[in-house]
């Protein structure tokens, strides 16, 4: 699985015009299975989201995750994040998982973080999608399941 959290102070997305989600202070998260994700997996990748310190306390410090400052979460199915780029100049998406497959796990992964009590805006899966945003800091953030 490859996450990339970006902290924002605003962010939407629109499918054929119409906004289908949106926050104010929160993050955005581009979400991608792999095939060979586990349910076990995505969860540990949202909660481990849901609990990143990556909001500022009074001292400026990165101490706060996004239920401290109340913030939202807009999801983004994207699974070209699992890109194979090195041969070529076109890139491969051979490791994304299956869309069927892939679907689930994404909703697994919002699932798991309004159980978490994160409160959970989305874009539609496997959509043509326009996503605007404006990263704070910019503070971004890759997770990939395969770092060790």
């Amino acid at each position: 699985m490859k996450a990339v959290l970006q902290r924002v102070t605003q962010a939407s997305v629109r499918v054929d015009g119409d906004i289908v989600g949106e926050i104010e202070n929160g993050i955005v998260a581009l979400v991608c299975a792999e095939r060979g994700d586990s349910e076990d997996e995505v969860r540990h990748f949202a909660h481990k989201a849901a609990k990143m310190r990556i909001f500022s306390d009074a001292d400026g410090k990165t101490n706060l995750d996004i239920n401290d400052v109340k913030g939202k979460f807009l999801v983004i199915s994207q699974f070209t994040l699992a890109a194979r780029w090195r041969k070529g100049n076109r890139p491969g998406f051979s490791d994304a998982e299956a869309p069927d497959r892939a679907k689930a796990l994404y909703e697994l992964f919002c699932e798991t973080l309004r159980a978490d009590g994160v409160p959970v805006e989305t874009g539609i899966f496997a959509a043509d999608m326009k996503v605007a945003l404006l990263n704070d800091g910019p503070f971004t953030i890759v997770m990939d399941s395969r770092d060790s």
